[in-house]
């Protein structure tokens, strides 16, 4: 099993922002993929970022591209997400997750770890 924690969300202005850290814990041994999925009120959870297991390759839902980036720390057992240019519409609860494969996925149900989530509130 793997434990995640998010950490890093909070309250920002239309146009700045934020950077969100996941701490990986427990069963770090194995090689996962990661990645970044978030849910807003009503609304679905849906795919943010992803990163493979060695962190070469990575991919972005095209509402972020540009904007975010994902990145890994294995050594760490940390995961990141730089949020610049922040939008209202980029409010949501975002998770942390992980799956059991080295190859990321895009498919938010295609994770089998999550975090309990961390509120990113952005204000016009």
């Amino acid at each position: 099993q793997v434990q995640l924690v998010e950490s890093g969300g909070g309250l920002v202005q239309a146009g700045g922002s934020l950077r969100l850290s996941c701490a990986a814990s427990g069963r770090t041994d194995s090689s996962y993929a990661m990645g970044w999925v978030r849910q807003a009120p009503g609304k679905e959870r849906e795919f943010v970022a992803a990163i493979s297991w060695s962190g070469s390759t990575t991919d972005y839902a095209d509402s972020v591209k540009g904007r975010f980036t994902i990145s890994r720390d294995n050594a760490k057992n940390a995961l990141y997400l730089q949020m610049n240019s922040l939008k209202p519409e980029d409010t949501a609860v975002y998770y942390c997750a992980g799956r059991k494969s080295r190859i990321m996925s895009t498919n938010a149900k295609q994770y089998d770890y999550w975090g309990q989530g961390t509120q990113v509130t952005v204000s016009s």
